[in-house]
Order: C-alpha cells, then structure tokens, then sequence
C-alpha cells in the first residue's frame, strides 16, 4: 500500500488531520490498534477552545457540534463556600464550548468513512521504518499478516503509550515530566448538572470539579488518593464527599443518581523535545501529557494538527518545507504555555500532601488575588479559552 501520509493512532487528533488532509486532496492512512467501538467508548473530556471549533468547521465536521454543543461564556471556581466568576467573554470576547470527545470523534468517524478513507483497526506489531530518511514506510499485523505502506510522511498521534515517539532515538529526544502526588476520580451519571456552568472547587479536603457533557449527563471528579481504586467507592461515598467539596448552596441542589462509569486518572504534565525527527511528526499526547485541570489535552493536539496539516498543506501545494522544518518550534511554543497553565490552575486547586501552613496561605491569597482583580481574570480567561495558533 502507498499512501501520501501514514497517520498512526485513530483518536481525535489522527482522524481530525485524516479529513483535514482530504479537503485539500491529500491522500492518508490511518492505523487504530484498538476498534472502532473501543475508541468510541472512552470517556474524556469536552471543553473545545475555539481554534478548535474552527479545524471542525474547515474539515465540515462541525454542523452537530454546533447543534447540540453548549456554549460557555465563563466559570465558576469556589474556594469553601465563597463563588466567583470568571467571564470569558467580557475579557476576551470568546466563549468555548461544551462537547464530549467522544462526540468529536463519532462526528469524524463519519466524514471518513463517507469520504472512503483508509482507516485499518485492530492492528499490531507496528514499526516506522526510514524515518530519518527520504522514504519511510510503515509495517504491522492484521489478521496475522503483515503489511508495509510506503508513505511520504509519518504522523505519530498513538497517544503516551504508542510506538512513535519511542521511534526518536534516545540521543535526538528529550524528555521533561512532573508527576503529580494525588489523581481524579471521576463518574459519569445521568443526572441534571449541578449548574449551568463548570464548577472548580477547592476544599480543605480537596479539589473538585461539576461539570456536564449535555442538560441530561453531568461528569463530576473528586481528587483522590493515587492508591484508590475506583471500586474502593461507592457512589453514595462519592457523592457525600462531592458535596463536602462544593459550596453549600450548590451541594444542596446537586442531583445524584448511579453511576454510568467510574474511573480514576493520575495527573502528569509531559513534553518531550523535539515533535519531529526527519519525516516523523508527532501530535497530542504521542508529545506532551497536561494534567486535566483547565482541559487543554484535546485542545493541545488539535493545535498541533493545525501546525502540522497547514505544513503538509504547504509542501504539497506551494512545494515548500519550512513549515514543516518548523512544526517541532512552533508546536512547542504553545504547547509550553498551555502546561504552564494547567501547572498553575492544578497548583492553585489542589491541596498537595507536603503543603505547609504557609503554602496554604499562599494559595488562599492567590485564590483572593484571582477573584478581585480585572487583569488576573483577564489572564486566566485568555488562557482557558486557548491562546493563538
């Protein structure tokens, strides 16, 4: 098989630069190792920042987001019983909007498969081979057969754990990472948000967050011991600890109901350096890992398809490579200040075993800084609802 572009990983990122590539006449592959219904049934998250939405609608993915998205204007963060807004469109004049990833990656599951694309799922054993070359190619396994496509680009988007980025020798990459000391747990469940808008909550117990996927389907998250094991609580534990963590008022009107799914993630911020390595292009989380506070992993990966389409768009189009000589520094430039962010959102909201009575003082009075000043708002605003490609 030849292909203009091999893409490895059928997630969002992979599927979104696929029918990008094709509304300009570029041809792609794309490799899943898992099914199509598998992928389909991760749950994550769904706060889309408006470059986002724009790839959408430039790929003519966007028509049902549009329909059935809910668009936020700002958010909540609570520290105690006290509330405060931050109001997106008053600082920036741009909302984001809430729309399950799922949902995002259904919608262009569709486009590909009416447009005819080659997506290959259930496949193992796969290996890049030439990449620092003029002619790479890729080999796996399906059916216990194994196949080559020969390609002339390599786009790695298999997430943390995917070959790519294990493909960049050792001696080319550079890896930069914080763990953190606590995870998320977090529950779907079919029950009317708590309110119309995220709630971020810092407690003396810990960090929480309410928010939703539609009117009808609330996701809420608790921090948690990275020792806990989802089955180690009930749902009723849960949600008599959620409302522990929220402001009264709130917590009195929360609806509570079974749990539809239940899980815990540990937090990690990740970048490694560079994103590219001859003819291999690395995106979203086969690059950099952001903890899930302010919601930037999705929102990460599809700037770096928007840096990453536009170069390919241009070597073939206009003959030129300096965007694609570009991407790794231009990628990175955004990508470090969206950890940046998420570092300083989780550090304000969480509470960290080793924090001192002062460290405590020191967050409260940011928290205090955040809440009465125009300019940190403004900051903050600008950041949540995604900075500038």
């Amino acid at each position: 098989m030849k292909t203009q572009v091999a893409i490895i990983g059928g997630g969002p990122s992979g599927l979104l630069l696929s029918q990008l590539l094709h509304t300009r006449g570029i041809d792609s592959v794309v490799l899943e190792r898992q099914t199509k219904d598998y992928v389909l049934s991760r749950i994550r998250a769904g706060v889309l920042e408006q470059g986002l939405l724009r790839l959408m609608e430039e790929a003519g993915c966007a028509d049902r987001m549009h329909r059935e998205g809910f668009t936020h204007d700002g958010t909540l963060i609570s520290c105690g019983d006290e509330l405060f807004r931050i109001d997106f469109t008053e600082h920036t004049g741009t909302p984001v909007m809430v729309y399950g990833q799922t949902e995002i990656t259904r919608d262009l599951y569709a486009a590909r498969e009416a447009a005819g694309a080659e997506i290959v799922f259930s496949v193992g054993s796969v290996v890049i081979h030439g990449a620092d070359t003029d002619a790479p190619h890729v080999t796996y396994e399906k059916d216990g057969e194994t196949h080559r496509i020969d390609c002339d680009f390599i786009a790695g988007c298999d997430g943390f754990h995917g070959v790519s980025r294990q493909t960049i020798p050792l001696s080319v990459r550079k890896e930069y990472e914080k763990v953190y000391p606590f995870g998320w747990l977090g529950i779907l469940s079919e029950t009317q948000p708590v309110n119309e808008e995220l709630i971020y909550a810092n407690s003396e117990r810990g960090f929480a967050l309410c928010s939703m996927r539609n009117e009808k389907l609330s996701r809420y998250y608790i921090q948690c011991s990275l020792s806990d094991k989802p089955e180690d609580w009930t749902d009723e534990a849960f949600w008599q600890e959620l409302k522990r963590r929220i402001p009264a008022d709130q917590a009195e009107h929360l609806v509570t109901g079974p749990s539809i799914e239940k899980s815990i993630a540990p937090l990690r911020s990740f970048v490694t350096e560079p994103m590219q390595w001859g003819r291999l292009f690395l995106c979203g989380d086969a690059a950099h890992i952001v903890p899930p506070t302010g919601a930037k992993g999705l929102n990460t990966a599809a700037s770096d398809v928007h840096y990453l389409y536009n170069a390919l768009r241009d070597f073939y189009e206009q003959d030129t490579r300096d965007g694609l000589d570009g991407y790794s520094q231009k990628a990175l430039a955004r990508i470090w200040k969206a950890e940046r962010f998420s570092w300083w959102f989780s550090s304000l909201m969480h509470r960290y075993p080793d924090q001192s009575e002062f460290d405590l003082k020191m967050q409260r009075a940011e928290i205090e800084f955040l809440r009465t000043n125009a300019a940190a708002q403004k900051a903050m605003a600008e950041n949540y609802v995604g900075l500038p490609y």
